[in-house]
């Protein structure tokens, strides 16, 4: 939200703002939250579109300063796109590799129990 109430400067960002202005480039951090946090709430193993929508930001941040380093107009963008990939992208790719364990359901038998 803060990309649409304050934007950052757009140095090293240029590859995005030719496009559109970081405003309208907050919306893709918007809507990958909200797709990542309702991902959250589906069962185990169906939560796959979250963690790719966790790396779609950071990813295309990462690649707009890696492209303003190398075409000689951000320097200090190569720092900002090591930390996207490294705290952003590295942790999403780990995170999506840890063992997820759900809770079994209560057999049948133990719900008709309390029952009676």
């Amino acid at each position: 939200m803060s990309f649409l109430v304050d934007p950052p400067p757009a140095q090293g960002l240029e590859l995005l703002t030719n496009v559109c202005s970081i405003r309208h480039w907050a919306w893709l951090w918007i809507v990958a939250g909200i797709v990542t946090g309702s991902s959250a709430f589906l069962r185990v193993g169906r939560d796959r579109f979250g963690f790719v929508a966790a790396l779609i930001p950071p990813t295309v941040w990462a690649t707009a300063y890696a492209t303003a380093v190398l075409s000689g107009t951000y320097s200090r963008g190569a720092y900002v796109a090591v930390w996207y990939l490294t705290s952003h992208v590295g942790v999403i790719l780990w995170a999506a590799t840890v063992p997820e364990h759900s809770v079994p359901p209560v057999p049948r038998s133990a719900r008709k129990g309390k029952a009676a």
